[in-house]
């Protein structure tokens, strides 16, 4: 685990004055990592770092020569179009890159001349995912969510016996995730028959969802047949996303089994373009442990640490617009808040059972925690839940209601870390569009 260090000084101020505002997310004790470039500029996508309004061009910033040691060779990493040769490198060249920029963005730096031509606005940037992620398996770790939704099917008895035993996965589809600003057609797949022995129908999918989830990106990979133990794998976790794993649930009920999703969730996944380094999260971590009547980890998904700092409070939230809600000028519906630490499992455990087996993970590979719901019921991570599938439709306040998405809304998703006397780590946003299914009846 990762210890706090000078970079977590909560009274640290950056030149970069909007870093300094209250409330901004993006001050120096966060310094996130994402791909981008000048919106509509042809220029190439690289990597860069957020501190307040700005990002700071790290191809540039490695032709200066600022840095030394593992701090630049880091930046030669960062000299391609994504994050994954920096991911590649390990904790140790992140730790010193983190430290360096640290350094160089405080106020009184003697860097600042030299760094500000490099500064982008945010605002007139355009982003890629930040890394080329190779695969993609999607967890389902919130118990709250499996028990909401198990009840549904299963009313007297909603969690499956493994399920408090193992952390449940499968693996998604990669080449459909897309940063913020994703706009999909409604998918388009067989459901279930009205009456039993009769043919399926085919159309568009009739109940959309969103899911509320964090993405966990891969550092350091592993060899294939060597497994991770539970006390090195936050060492090859490089940060977090936000993550929407949208979710076709009439055409899920009808392909499931015995196999699970395929077509109900590889039409389109949504991220945020940012990365949250797991450094930058240390201040917000919190004790882990399954409840005392509940089944215990196995020993392979234990350790000291792990029980000791494991979970994360990082609150989410889900927003909602419509096409009216957006003609007639009124502000997103907020749905859902949440929170990473109610989560049944933590990301160091994850990375530790995916590898059991042997499997090899590789830099900028992405793990999706899952739908993650509170035990209320206004921290539902998906209308599935908040709507009881479809019975209980949500009102909205200019006059609309919704048991799923329709064409033309769009979902935001927010998530940040807050914390007394600690300025507000913000992951940014991440919104998703739903269009007209391309679908002809001929």
């Amino acid at each position: 685990m990762i210890t706090l260090n000078d970079t977590h000084q909560a009274d640290l101020t950056s030149w970069v004055d909007s870093a300094n505002v209250t409330g901004n997310g993006f001050p120096i004790q966060n310094l996130p990592f994402a791909s981008f470039r000048r919106r509509g500029s042809g220029e190439a996508f690289r990597p860069g770092v957020g501190i307040g309004n700005q990002i700071v061009d790290l191809s540039r910033l490695y032709d200066l020569n600022l840095f030394t040691d593992k701090a630049q060779q880091a930046l030669e990493a960062c000299q391609g179009i994504q994050l994954n040769g920096l991911m590649a490198l390990g904790q140790p060249y992140w730790s010193a890159l983190r430290l360096a920029l640290s350094q160089a963005l405080r106020v009184g730096s003697a860097h600042e001349e030299a760094i500000r031509p490099l500064l982008v606005a945010q605002d007139e940037a355009e982003f890629i995912t930040p890394s080329r992620i190779g695969d993609y398996t999607d967890f389902y770790i919130s118990v709250h969510h499996a028990t909401a939704v198990g009840k549904q099917f299963r009313p007297d008895n909603p969690l499956l016996p493994n399920y408090k035993w193992v952390p449940i996965g499968y693996h998604g589809r990669a080449s459909s995730i897309a940063v913020s600003g994703q706009a999909f057609p409604r998918p388009v797949g067989q459901t279930k028959p009205k009456n039993e022995g009769d043919a399926p129908d085919f159309g568009p999918c009739k109940r959309l969802d969103y899911e509320l989830e964090l993405g966990i990106f891969v550092g350091e990979g592993n060899e294939q047949g060597q497994r991770i133990e539970i006390e090195q794998a936050d060492k090859h976790i490089f940060g977090f996303c936000i993550l929407n794993d949208w979710s076709a649930r009439d055409l899920q009920a009808w392909e499931y089994v015995p196999l699970g999703p395929f077509l109900a969730k590889n039409f389109a996944s949504t991220i945020s373009p940012w990365i949250v380094t797991q450094e930058a999260l240390e201040p917000f971590r919190c004790a882990f442990a399954h409840p005392a009547d509940d089944p215990q980890p196995l020993p392979y998904l234990s350790s000291q640490a792990n029980a000791e700092g494991g979970a994360y409070d990082i609150q989410l939230q889900v927003q909602l617009t419509t096409q009216q809600s957006r003609d007639s000028g009124q502000p997103a519906f907020t749905l859902a808040d949440s929170n990473f630490k109610e989560a049944y499992w933590t990301a160091a455990q994850l990375i530790t059972h995916h590898t059991v087996n042997g499997c090899n993970l590789q830099p900028g590979d992405l793990l999706g925690s899952g739908t993650l719901s509170g035990p209320d019921a206004a921290q539902a991570g998906s209308l599935l839940e908040l709507t009881d599938a479809g019975k209980k439709p949500i009102t909205l306040p200019w006059g609309e209601s919704r048991s799923f998405l329709e064409d033309g809304d769009e979902i935001i998703m927010k998530a940040v870390c807050k914390k007394e006397g600690y300025p507000d780590i913000s992951f940014g946003s991440v919104s998703g569009s739903v269009l007209k299914a391309n679908f002809k009846t001929a």
